[in-house]
């Protein structure tokens, strides 16, 4: 049972990972591959304040998310300036960065051996120590997610973002900020990565750069398109797949070695087949195109 309620917590964490870039990728149209960054400052928040400094828990978890949003307005002020690959180019270049930062800063993040023991939360004096009350808290948090994502894509500000994903060039002509609706989605999609990113950090109880790669900012980007870019439940749809999928397979007889590749397997058998059939993903509205004239 144990086991089962561990995969449905890695599932709402994907979940409430795609649910936030969908606020970027799929309804602003903008491809970020920085994802997993933003989910590293949370999660090291956590471990660094709590383990060296003996912050509480929700303090180290709100300072997480005030640092991603800090974070987030200094590089979406310059990366917003880019557009198409060159933004995704921007991007990416943060992500190494803050990979880098996790690799080799080793006085304060211990480098590749990462921090271990990171302490558990206490809510409103409740110790969350045990998997039960983990999911209990990323079912809240997962919550709070989608309702952001079904506020903003019925609010006017959705509407504009939507708008400025189509074609920004004209909705700058009708005298509304792109660039100032654009910056503030990405760092309220960096806040929610940083919230999920606390989550993680405690109820793993260890953290290292390995666990913020590029490549997971990737996955992340993949569950958005695959599920279903612009699409409330796409985020929900994707993590199934590609994350609980390749589990399930452990309980029909597969080899646990096999199920474990199968996963990358999946993976780009996925994107194989999206991007022949449904570039728009299972339960998307919005298809990702190329800017390239033909």
């Amino acid at each position: 049972m144990n086991y089962l309620i561990h995969i449905l917590i890695v599932i709402l964490i994907y979940v409430t990972l795609a649910s936030s870039l969908n606020l970027l990728a799929g309804f602003g149209g903008l491809l970020s591959i920085c994802h997993a960054a933003f989910y590293g400052l949370g999660a090291y928040s956590v471990a660094i304040l709590c383990n060296d400094y003996g912050w509480t828990w929700i303090e180290a978890f709100v300072f997480g998310i005030g640092l991603a949003a800090a974070t987030a307005a200094c590089v979406g002020y310059v990366s917003l300036r880019f557009r198409d690959d060159y933004f995704v180019i921007a991007t990416f270049a943060f992500q190494m960065l803050i990979f880098s930062l996790m690799q080799n800063w080793r006085s304060l993040t211990y480098g590749p051996m990462g921090i271990s023991g990171i302490k558990h939360p206490t809510l409103a004096g409740f110790p969350i120590d045990s998997t039960q009350r983990y999911l209990l808290i990323l079912f809240l948090y997962v919550g709070v997610t989608t309702w952001f994502s079904f506020r903003i894509s019925r609010s006017p500000f959705g509407r504009i973002l939507k708008a400025i994903r189509e074609d920004d060039t004209f909705v700058e002509s009708l005298a509304k900020n792109a660039r100032s609706v654009k910056l503030s989605v990405f760092v309220l999609a960096a806040c929610l990565a940083a919230g999920v990113g606390g989550i993680f950090g405690s109820y793993i109880s260890y953290v290292d750069p390995n666990s913020f790669t590029v490549m997971e900012s990737i996955l992340i980007l993949a569950i958005v398109i695959i599920g279903g870019a612009g699409s409330v439940w796409g985020a929900l749809l994707g993590s199934v797949v590609i994350i609980g999928l390749p589990e399930a397979l452990r309980f029909v007889g597969m080899p646990s070695s096999i199920a474990a590749n199968f996963r990358q397997i999946l993976f780009g058998a996925a994107l194989v087949a999206c991007m022949l059939w449904r570039p728009q993903g299972f339960l998307g509205e919005f298809k990702f195109r190329s800017s390239a004239k033909p």
